[in-house]
This record gives structure tokens, C-alpha cells and sequence, in this order.
């Protein structure tokens, strides 16, 4: 894991409320709503939330929503409902960038006439080449050669005042003018070099409709909204640091709450892919079915593999805020999941890949109920009945004919125990006169040795799960994998992309299993531990003939701790 950040950041904290600086923490969680949240997000949730919380502040939501062309009422909804979910409330703390648009009009026409803003009519093409380019070694930031300035950069304040106020009133074409800051052509950061603050766009705005028609842009819009709302600490992912020095001079410029920027990395997982922008091409492009796929990593689709938001917010709490930007391996995400879902899922048979097994000795029409135990982590879970009889179901996997050194499992003349059942003995086994496949299994069973007794000692080397035949209901299981096959998808090589890393075995359709009668009454987000198989959630659709449907989780074997363990952690 990353060193742990959080002191610092705290260390600041501290001392803006000792010296004055502020009497009181608020900080802000500000989501655009171009896209839905991702687990990246869960970082940047606990840390505004949690730091706010630790010094006795608040936390607001708000909306960054100044880019119409990509925004969606759709997406707020679903930032809402995946924050609530996690666990965080706003209260009456939920506001718009989009609100605040007249307020920012005027702090634009301020830094005008303070002669620090003006009108420029070069093409974005134009302004880039103005610009200039960044010298390759970011260390050196310094040697980067100047920009050049426009040639409209010395209109009066009169004059830009003029043609700011005809470009809000739609006198001219999308892109034709744009407003910039009037700072230092030759700054070693090029964020520096006059950025714009303004630009043209006709687009419907999902909040004020076609009320406008020239945006503000991200760097200025973002500092001036935390002032208005009286942020102490705007705490944003490192990639922002470099827009330190633009937050504070629009800040300053604009004479208005001098909130306090502070950068912590990001989080980047393994075998993820964490921007929405690439999320929003797989989803257009249908490699998945949607944000909530459960391959994606969108709160969303986690919540629907069967992800908790205790384990979620665990995990983020264990990897803590760092400053250097670092890869946490997903299977440590696994493990916090993992943790929650041993303690709180129930326990139940189900049988993916069927194969019948007949009890010769059984008599025919005879049923017996016998006790399971829901969670054995869980006492108070209790325990439930499971119905044995003469036929049941087995996984395919769990006889052989001809079996591997150190199989244990059922094989003609071997005994295994049936779970929560008797020993049964392998007296032979049918076949499928064409294909020679294994269509029955047919077994003894010993009557003394219900429920775990064995009175003449005996001992075998394997248990395995089972369902009756006659009483299991069918269900669909969907078998997940990780999406991407690379630890780091978007490292590749020349000429390719991301989606050449993408898992062609993502996802395994079962449509025939069967499970226990009692997951008849499963409803969405209900977690099960299917013995011997993993973690599995019911999802939200159904199956072939109504049946329910049951997406795999994640499985038993736990991979970080088996890693933690060869480490010597």
C-alpha cells in the first residue's frame, strides 16, 4: 500500500483553523455529469466526506455541469443513487454549477474590467499554436520556449466588455470569439498562458435549456463555484495540481472566498479501466450491455456483480489517500469484498453443471428433510431444512471415471460424504449408448452415518454438495471475469488500443443449473455463498421461462491473502 497522506492533508487543515483562515471545514464532492461513477469515485467520496467529517464540517454535492454537449439529467440521477447507496448524505447540501452561471457572468465582466480578461477572435487551432508546446521533460517545466500573444490581446476594456456582453446575446457563431484570461504568455505552465474562460456553444443545456449560449470553461468555473459556496479545502485527484496556480489566480482576481486547493492521487486498479470517457466508448460501442454491466466498474455495475458498499468503503479506507499516483491490485479489492460477504451472505447448495446421482438402496418416493446451516460465521442466521431423496444432482466435476492422482471425489468404489447428508459408495455408473457420456451416477448410501455421524469411524477424504432432483428449481448463472485480460489495459503496443486488451471470456452463460427451492424468493441484490462455488447476487433479470438469475461475484479462493501469505505479510 501507498504511504498515507491523510496526515498531511490534515496537518493543513489544522493549521488554516488555527490561524483564521477559516472557522469552520466544508468541503465538496463535484461530479460532472457526463458519465456514471466509477470505483475511482469511491476514492475521491471518502476523501471529501471523511476529511469534512474528521474536523466536525460538511460535505457538499455538487454538479460541475458546464459542458453541455456531454451532460444528462440520466447521469445525475445516477450519481445520486450510487451515492446514497454508498452510504453519503448531503442533506439539503446539493447544488449546480449551472446555478451560478449569472453569478459567473459577473465575476467574468469584474476580471474585464480590472483589465485582466479580454475578448480573442483566434480559432482554437490558432490559440493552441499560440500557445506553445511543453518541453518533453516535465521536470524541467522551465526551458518550455514562450508562447506568442494574440494579436487581440490589447483591446480596450470597453471594447471587450462590448463584445462580451454581443457574445452572450448570440451575435456570433459557435467559436468565432472566446473570452481569455490576460495573464503571461511565456508562464512555464502552459495552463498559464491566457486560458480561456469562455467560449460559444449552442447546445441544450439539460438544466437551462437554450438560456444560454456561451459556457464557462472547467479551470474557471471550478475555483469560482467552491468560492461561492464558501469551500474551506477543494480537495481534487493529483492531475489537477497543475491548475493550482489558474484556481488561485481566478480566486484573487475575481476577490471572492479564497478556498484552498489540495491534491491526493488518484486510485488506478488493475485489470480496470478507470475514465469515463473509455467507459462511455465501451458502453456506446456494446462491448458491454450498459454502465451497470457487472464486468464494469462503474458503482453501478460492482453493486450488481454483488458488491457492498461496507466493503467498498472498506477498501477505500484501508488503501488510504496518498500523494504519488500507485496501482492497488484489484484481488486486495477482492479480499475487502471477500471479508463482508463471508460475515453476512447465506449459505446455499446449487449445482451448475448437472449430473444425476441415484441411490440404489433409497426407497423410491421416500423423502427426508435434513438441517443446513445458513452461515457459520453467523450464529443468529439459524439453520434451514434441504430435502434428500432417492435421485439427485451433482456437478459433473465431482466423479470420474478414470480419476487423477489425489482425487477424492466420486469414482467407482470410492465414498464421499453429501453435504449435511450420508456417506454414499460408488457402485457403477450409465452411459450414453452414442457418446459413451456419463449420464448417471449410482451410489450406496450408509444410514448410520446421517448428518456427519459415523459410528464404525469410517472416513472419507471428500464432501460434496448436492441438490433432489425432484425439488431443485432451475436458475441461470452468469460466470464474470475481468473485463481486461492486462494488468494494465491501457498500456499497449504501437497501433493498438485498449479494446485489444479486452477478455473475450469475460462472460460464461450457464442456463441450466439448479439450485434450492428457497431461491425462488431471491429478489435483486440478495447475496448468496453457493457452496463449494463462491459469491454469487441475484440480478434484476430474468431468465429463460422466468428464471431467476444469479451473477457470480467473485469466488472462495482468496488470491491476495495466498499473496500476503508468500510475502511474509
Amino acid at each position: 500500500m501507498a504511504e498515507d497522506y491523510s496526515d498531511f492533508i490534515s496537518e493543513f487543515i489544522k493549521e488554516d483553523l488555527a490561524s483564521g483562515r477559516y472557522s469552520s471545514v466544508l468541503t465538496r464532492f463535484p461530479p460532472e455529469p457526463n458519465g456514471w461513477l466509477h470505483v475511482g469515485h469511491c476514492k475521491a467520496c471518502y476523501v471529501d466526506f471523511s476529511m469534512a467529517e474528521k474536523f466536525g464540517g460538511k460535505c457538499n454535492l455538487r454538479f460541475d455541469d458546464t459542458n453541455p454537449e456531454k451532460e444528462d439529467i440520466s447521469y445525475v440521477e445516477a450519481i445520486k443513487r450510487d451515492l446514497k447507496w454508498l452510504g453519503y448524505d448531503w442533506e439539503e447540501r446539493e447544488y449546480y454549477a449551472s446555478d451560478y452561471y449569472e453569478y459567473l457572468y459577473e465575476l467574468a465582466v469584474k476580471i474585464i474590467k480590472k483589465g485582466h480578461a479580454y475578448i480573442d477572435d483566434l480559432s482554437d487551432e490558432e490559440i493552441r499554436e499560440y500557445r506553445g508546446t511543453a518541453v518533453a521533460d516535465k521536470n524541467n517545466i522551465t526551458d518550455t520556449p514562450p508562447g506568442r500573444n494574440s494579436p487581440y490581446r490589447e483591446r480596450s476594456i470597453e471594447e471587450n466588455l462590448e463584445l462580451f456582453g454581443r457574445m452572450r446575446a448570440g451575435a456570433f457563431a459557435d467559436g468565432a470569439k472566446t473570452l481569455r484570461a490576460k495573464i503571461d504568455m511565456a508562464h512555464p505552465n502552459l495552463l498559464m498562458r491566457d486560458p480561456v474562460m469562455y467560449r460559444i456553444r449552442r447546445d441544450y443545456h439539460y438544466r437551462t435549456q437554450n438560456a444560454w449560449c456561451i459556457y464557462p470553461m472547467y479551470d474557471f468555473a471550478h475555483p469560482l463555484s467552491d468560492a461561492k459556496e464558501g469551500i474551506s479545502h477543494s480537495l481534487c485527484s493529483l492531475e489537477y495540481e497543475i491548475h493550482r496556480p489558474l484556481y488561485d489566480w481566478f480566486i484573487r482576481e475575481a476577490e471572492v472566498f479564497p478556498s484552498r486547493q489540495i491534491e491526493f492521487a488518484r486510485l488506478n486498479l488493475t485489470h480496470t479501466v478507470l475514465s469515463k470517457r473509455y467507459l462511455l466508448k465501451l458502453v456506446q460501442e456494446k462491448y458491454v450491455s450498459g454502465w451497470d454491466d457487472p464486468r464494469m466498474p462503474t458503482i453501478a455495475g460492482l453493486r450488481r456483480r454483488g458488491y457492498t458498499a461496507t466493503a467498498l468503503r472498506t477498501f477505500v479506507d484501508k488503501i488510504g489517500i496518498a500523494k504519488t499516483d500507485s496501482t492497488v491490485d484489484i484481488a486486495f479489492l477482492e479480499y475487502c469484498l471477500r471479508q463482508d460477504l463471508n460475515k453476512t451472505s447465506p449459505r446455499v447448495m446449487t449445482v451448475l453443471n448437472p449430473l444425476k446421482l441415484i441411490i440404489e438402496n433409497w426407497e423410491a418416493g421416500k423423502v427426508e428433510e435434513l438441517e443446513a446451516i445458513n452461515n457459520p460465521e453467523d450464529e443468529r442466521a439459524g439453520t434451514r431444512t434441504v430435502v434428500f431423496s432417492r435421485e439427485l444432482w451433482i456437478e459433473q466435476d465431482d466423479f470420474a471415471v478414470a480419476p487423477p492422482p489425489k482425487y477424492f471425489r466420486l469414482f467407482p468404489g470410492n465414498s464421499v460424504r453429501l453435504r449435511y447428508g450420508y456417506i454414499v459408495t460408488c457402485t457403477g455408473f450409465d452411459t450414453d449408448p452414442q457418446t459413451k457420456a456419463v449420464t448417471a451416477v449410482r451410489c450406496t448410501y450408509d444410514p448410520a452415518t446421517r448428518g456427519g455421524n459415523a459410528p464404525d469411524n469410517r472416513i472419507v477424504k471428500s464432501t460434496i454438495h448436492w441438490l433432489s432432483a425432484a425439488h431443485a428449481i432451475h436458475i441461470e448463472v452468469r460466470h464474470y471475469d475481468y473485463l481486461f485480460k492486462a494488468d494494465k489495459p491501457m498500456e499497449t503496443a504501437p497501433g493498438a488500443t485498449f479494446l485489444d486488451n479486452l477478455n473475450p471470456h469475460s462472460l460464461e452463460l450457464i442456463p441450466d443449473a439448479y439450485a434450492e427451492p428457497c431461491l425462488a424468493k431471491a429478489v435483486s441484490g440478495d447475496r448468496y455463498q453457493f457452496e463449494r462455488l463462491g459469491y454469487f447476487v441475484r440480478d434484476l433479470d430474468c431468465g429463460v421461462d422466468g428464471r431467476p438469475v444469479f451473477n457470480k461475484t467473485l469466488g472462495l479462493r482468496d488470491t491476495w491473502a495466498k499473496e500476503q501469505k508468500k510475502a511474509g505479510v
